[in-house]
Parts: C-alpha cells; structure tokens; sequence
C-alpha cells in the first residue's frame, strides 16, 4: 500500500525510523497511457519528489498498534469487538462489547468507529450509506523477485482495464489486474491462466513467469464505493466507515490516518474540556467533505469503466509529453493537491499548449 498522502502523519507519530527499519520502500511510480509513459521526476534544479511509503499492512499494522498502546493515556484493549451502542438524549455515550466475562459497558465523551468500509459502528447508529457501483472487478498476489522497471512502482491505464504492480518491504511485490466485469467469466472459469495471460499481455509487462508467487491469487469481485455522513451526535467516523474509495488508487488506510489527524486536530480543546464537542464535530464534517468529496467523486465516475473523458486526454496526454505536468499529476495521484488544483485553468492551458506543440512537430 502506498502512504504519500500520510508522510506527515506518520512523521507526527514518529513512525518513520521504523517504517524505514522495517524495510518499507520509498513510492515513486510511473503510468502508462495510450499516449506512452507518464514518469514524473523531480525538476533539475528542484527538491525532491513528495514520497510515501510502499508497506504491507502485515508489517504497517503492528507498528501503529504498538505505537497507540505506548501512549501515555491510551489503554488497548485487545480482543473486544462492539456489539451495540449506548445511548442517551439521542446521542451515542458509549459501546457495549462482549468480554470472557460477559458483556461490558465503556462509556466515552465520543465514539470513533474505525472499523472498515462494513462498519458495525456506523450501521448500529443508523448512519446511511450511499453506495457507487464498481464495473470494474480485482485479484492481486504477492510475488518475489520480480523486476519492475527502473525498480518502482507502475500502474497500466489501459481503458477500461487497468494493472499495477507496487514493490514492498522484504522483496515482496504486490501485482493486481483490475479488469471490466465483462471479463469477469474467463477469470471464473481459469483464475490463474487469465491471470497471468493478462499479466503478460501488458506493454513492458514485468516477467511474471520468472518469479515467485507467494500469496494466493485474491480479489474481490463486488467492491462498491460508498460515502457515509462521517459524524452524529457523540460519534465520528473514520477511514473506510466514512468513507471507502475504488482499491484501483492504493488510498490502503491513507485516508483513515488523515481523518483521524483531522478529528484529532478538531476534538481535542472539546476533549479537554474547552469547547464544544457538537461545533468541533460539525468542522470535522465540513474539513472531511473539502478535502475528500472530490477525489471520491472522480473515483466513482472512474469506476463505471469508461475510456478517459475529453479532460483526462488532455491531461494524461500533456502528461506523457511534458515533464513539469507529469510532476503536477504525481501531485494529485498522491492526493496532495484536490481536483480544483490538477485541472486548474493555468494547467488544463499548458495541457493544451503541450499537445498543440507536439501535434505540430508530429505533422
């Protein structure tokens, strides 16, 4: 999974020394087109690319576990899972959840659920879902030793099909195939064979035949992105409850830290007594839709598998052909920069100028 979009997040939390210590690789990736190789690289005289993290969640996990319950003032309980909600004056106190003992009552200020794109939390407290059907279906397995272009990341638009391939910690690769649903009965019918031969079948495809695959052959047929209100009365959402986006763009719990940041950053003075818990959810809610509603948008409208509209031509196009706007689309694959932003007017003219120049030289 890939974590640009949470660097500071993590930094915050100090995580970085053991992120690096546990051999997570450092995200740089390149995108291919119908219009050839989007490969953003840092300008000659300019600082770095922005980079996350590419780390399984096998190895990402633990850390932060272990990194909550050495808090001071955290208390990790470990094998409770919430079975109902307190409730009072038509708001949450509180969650019940079963123990060796028997069913035990924690009361608290505000509940955060923060358990997944099903969450039990949100669906106890009645919060509704709108879902977005996915035309697009997923498997992905975990290779090693498998070489990858320049030794990063690469993700293959191929309209409406798509792939990527990630390197992680330990020599581990993470391949996935997220073809139409149209293909979806010859996947049924031979899972591995239409795997690979879709594997091979990509342009510079990475040599699959040569590697190790060590992880089953997973995915999911049905992922639907639904958006929930991620606030009510004492309780806030978090991460995939509040929010779940295609897997197709890597978000992994990228954006389950950042809403927790901007929870953590809107609660605490209420927390602590000096303010009010209602007004600092109600900014949360309005901080999440800002930052969030639009990525979701066009991941929604992506999902129905459909070529690139007339905008995302122009861009991936100019993209492919122009070094500063593939550092521009770096910006906003990471989602370090909103839709506003990557098709601000001053771009979408260089995109345009871009092509206009190339056509020019191509004729």
């Amino acid at each position: 999974m890939c974590l640009t979009e949470t660097h500071s997040v993590l930094d915050e939390l100090g995580l970085l020394p053991a992120l690096e210590k546990a051999g997570a690789v450092r995200s740089e990736a390149r995108w291919h087109t119908r219009w050839g190789w989007i490969e953003p690289r840092a300008a000659p005289a300019g600082p770095e690319l922005p980079y996350g993290y590419d780390i399984r969640r096998s190895v990402l996990d633990p850390l932060i576990r272990s990194r909550a319950a050495d808090t001071p003032g955290v208390d990790l309980l470990l094998g409770h899972r919430v079975t109902g909600l307190l409730g009072a004056g038509g708001r949450t106190v509180g969650v019940r959840a079963p123990t060796p003992d028997g069913e035990r009552g924690i009361r608290a200020r505000l509940v955060v659920g923060a358990d997944g794109k099903d969450s039990a939390v949100a669906k106890l407290a009645g919060v509704a879902a709108r879902q977005h059907e996915n035309t697009r279906f997923g498997h992905l397995a975990h290779f090693r030793d498998l070489p990858l272009h320049g030794g990063i990341g690469q993700t293959w638009f191929l309209e409406p099909d798509m792939a990527y391939a990630f390197p992680n910690d330990d020599g581990i690769t993470v391949l996935a195939v997220v073809p139409d649903k149209k293909r979806l009965p010859a996947f049924k019918e031979d899972l591995e064979g239409s795997f690979h031969a879709f594997v091979r079948a990509l342009p510079d495809a990475p040599p699959i035949d040569d590697a190790e695959r060590i992880t089953k052959i997973i995915g999911m047929v049905d992922h639907p992105l639904h958006s929930r209100r991620p606030t009510a009365p004492g309780l806030a959402l978090v991460g995939d409850a509040a929010l779940t986006g295609d897997p197709l763009w890597g978000v992994g719990c990228g954006w389950a830290l950042q809403s927790a940041r901007w929870l953590a950053e809107e609660v605490a003075p209420a927390a602590t007594g000096r303010g009010d818990l209602d007004r600092s959810l109600a900014r949360y809610a309005r901080r999440h839709g800002r930052r969030l509603r639009g990525h979701q948008y066009l991941a929604a409208d992506f999902s129905k598998a459909r070529p690139f509209n007339p905008v995302e031509r122009l861009m991936f196009s100019a993209a492919a052909r122009d070094a500063s706007l593939a550092r521009h689309m770096h910006l906003f694959s990471a989602r370090l920069i909103g839709p506003l932003r990557f098709l601000h007017p001053v771009a979408l003219a260089r995109a345009a100028a871009v092509n206009l120049r190339h056509r020019r030289t191509a004729g």
